[in-house]
C-alpha cells in the first residue's frame, strides 16, 4: 500500500541555495520528492500548513555532548541517548554526532559498546574529542588523561569502535604521518583542535589529509602577526573546513564576522552543548548562558543550533540563507552525506519549520513528524 504524501504549504522554503515562496515541500515516506507550486499537489496528499514560516533542511551538528538533563559521558547508555536525541530532534537537529571528550579509556569503551548495539535516525556516529590533545591547550579537558598518540593503542581503539567512530579531533602536531594516515585508513575525519601548532605544523596537517578545525579560536595557538599559528594556517588553506561556536561567549561576533568573511564556504556551525552534570570526568554549572566547571572554565555551550542560525543573522550579519548552510549543507558536506542538509528530490525529509523569532514549530525526521 503507497504511502499518503505530506505537503508542508505555506512557508518560505529553503531550497536550491535561495528562499521560495508559492510553493511546497512534497515528501512521500523518508524521502523529499520536490519542492512543487501549491496548485500541483496531489489531491491525496496530507496537507501541513507552515503558517507563514520557513522551511528548511533539519540542522546538523557535529559536535555535541549531551541534550535534554543528559550528558552522554557521564551516562554512556542507550537510555541517556534516547532523551539526548528527543531533545535535539524537537529543536531542529535532525542529524548530530555525539562526542565525547577527554575520559578514562572505560568511558569510551562503555560508549563505543552501547554505540554499537544502537540505532537512532538523528545519530551519525561518534565524535572523540582527544585524548591525543596538545596539554597546554587542553582547555577543560583533565591533563590527566590526556594520553600520548602511540600507534598501536590507537589501534586497538580503532578496532574497539568499528563504524561507530566518525570523527576524531586531534592536535597535529604530537602525531606522526603514519599515525594519521592510519586514522585516515579507517574512514575518520580528523579536526585539528585542543592543539598549540604552528603555522607551519598545522599546514602540514592539513596537507597530510585533516579536514577540518574544533571550535573555531577555542583550544588553540593564537594568530599572532609573527606565528599566525592554527588559525593563520586554517585562513590560509585551500581545504580545511572550521566549526564554530555562535553563542557570543566562546568567539567574539566581530571575530565571527571576520572569519566568515575570511573562510566563506569553509565555516559551519556547531554549538558545543553540554547539560548539567555532577557526576563522572566533567562537572558542568549552568550559570545562566553558558557551562563552566567549578573552577569557572568555559567548559560548553547552552546553544541549540537555531539559536546558532539566529545569532548569525541577528548579531553577525549573516544573511538567513547562509546562515541555514552553516547549519545544514556545510557540515553535510564535510561527512560526505549527500542525502542531509537539503531540500531536493531524493533527499532524507529531515525538515524543520520555524517562525520569525526563530522558534522552531515544526520537525519531520525521515517523513515522520515529531
Amino acid at each position: 500500500m503507497a504511502e499518503t504524501p505530506i505537503a508542508i504549504t505555506n512557508g518560505t522554503i529553503f531550497a536550491d541555495d535561495r528562499l521560495i515562496d508559492g510553493h511546497a515541500v512534497l515528501l512521500s515516506g523518508p524521502r523529499i520528492t520536490g519542492v512543487i507550486p501549491v496548485a500541483d499537489i496531489p489531491a491525496q496528499a496530507e496537507v501541513v500548513d507552515a503558517l507563514g514560516g520557513y522551511v528548511v533542511p533539519g540542522f546538523v551538528d557535529l559536535q555535541l555532548y549531551g541534550g535534554g538533563s543528559r550528558l552522554f559521558s557521564a551516562d554512556p547508555t542507550a537510555s541517556a541517548l534516547d532523551e539526548i536525541a528527543t531533545a535535539l530532534v524537537k529543536s531542529g537537529t535532525t542529524s548530530f554526532m555525539i562526542t565525547i571528550a577527554t575520559n578514562p579509556m572505560d568511558v569510551v569503551n562503555k560508549a563505543l559498546d552501547t554505540l554499537r548495539g544502537y540505532q537512532h535516525p538523528a545519530l551519525l556516529g561518534l565524535h572523540l574529542e582527544g585524548p591525543y590533545l596538545n596539554p597546554e591547550k587542553r582547555g577543560a579537558h583533565p591533563t590527566a588523561f590526556i594520553q600520548e598518540p602511540e600507534k598501536s593503542a590507537i589501534s586497538s581503539l580503532l578496532d574497539r569502535a568499528g563504524t561507530s567512530l566518525r570523527m576524531m579531533t586531534i592536535a597535529p602536531e604530537r602525531f606522526d604521518d603514519d599515525t594519521i594516515e592510519l586514522l585516515l585508513n579507517h574512514g575518520l575525519i580528523l579536526s585539528a583542535g585542543h592543539s598549540n601548532a604552528t603555522f607551519g605544523e598545522a599546514m602540514h596537517g592539513f596537507g597530510k589529509g585533516i579536514q577540518a578545525v574544533t571550535h573555531f579560536f577555542n583550544a588553540m595557538s593564537p594568530f599572532h602577526h609573527r606565528d599566525p599559528g592554527l588559525p593563520g594556517a586554517t585562513f590560509q588553506s585551500e581545504t580545511a573546513k572550521a566549526s564554530i561556536i555562535v553563542d557570543g561567549i566562546h568567539v567574539d561576533y566581530q571575530t565571527v564576522a571576520i572569519s566568515k568573511r575570511l573562510l566563506a564556504d569553509r565555516l559551519f556551525l556547531i554549538t558545543d552543548a553540554v547539560a548539567p552534570a555532577d557526576t563522572g570526568t566533567y562537572t558542568h554549572i549552568f550559570t545562566g548562558d553558558r557551562y563552566t566547571l567549578p573552577d569557572g572554565t568555559l567548559s560548553g555551550s547552552a546553544l541549540t543550533m537555531m539559536q546558532a542560525v539566529a545569532n548569525c543573522v541577528r548579531q553577525v550579519g549573516i544573511p538567513l540563507e547562509e546562515a541555514l548552510r552553516m547549519a545544514t549543507s556545510y557540515p553535510a558536506a564535510l561527512i560526505g552525506a549527500d542525502d542531509l542538509g537539503q531540500i531536493a528530490p531524493g533527499a532524507t525529509a529531515n525538515l524543520a519549520v520555524f517562525d520569525s523569532n526563530y522558534t522552531v514549530r515544526n520537525v519531520f525526521l525521515g517523513g515522520i513528524p515529531q
